[in-house]
């Protein structure tokens, strides 16, 4: 992962390292995304911060809105990790 927590908050905008992170790792990885679910995971984490000490009006387009946010962190707790690239896309789908 190429930024701290910290680092990747202060970024303009706010987690923008982690999501290249993620775009990086979807080229070389021929887009397959269950190759790069930890730096997802790093982008939510990010993420989750970024509204935890900026408040719900916490704003990133590197982020999904705060309700989605959640569901998707519910979702890995449930799920116990991401399910990969099939779970990804039945969210795109909604």
């Amino acid at each position: 992962m190429p930024k701290t927590l910290d680092e990747a908050l202060r970024a303009d905008p706010p987690c923008y390292p982690r999501a290249c992170a993620i775009q990086s790792c979807l080229q070389k990885s021929n887009h397959d995304e269950s190759r790069c679910a930890h730096l997802i995971d790093a982008l939510y984490e990010c993420c989750a911060e970024l509204y935890k000490r900026e408040g719900p009006g916490a704003k990133s387009t590197c982020c999904p809105k705060e309700s989605l946010l959640k569901l998707k962190l519910k979702q890995k707790q449930d799920a116990g990790g991401f399910g990969g690239a099939a779970e990804l896309h039945e969210t795109r789908r909604r």
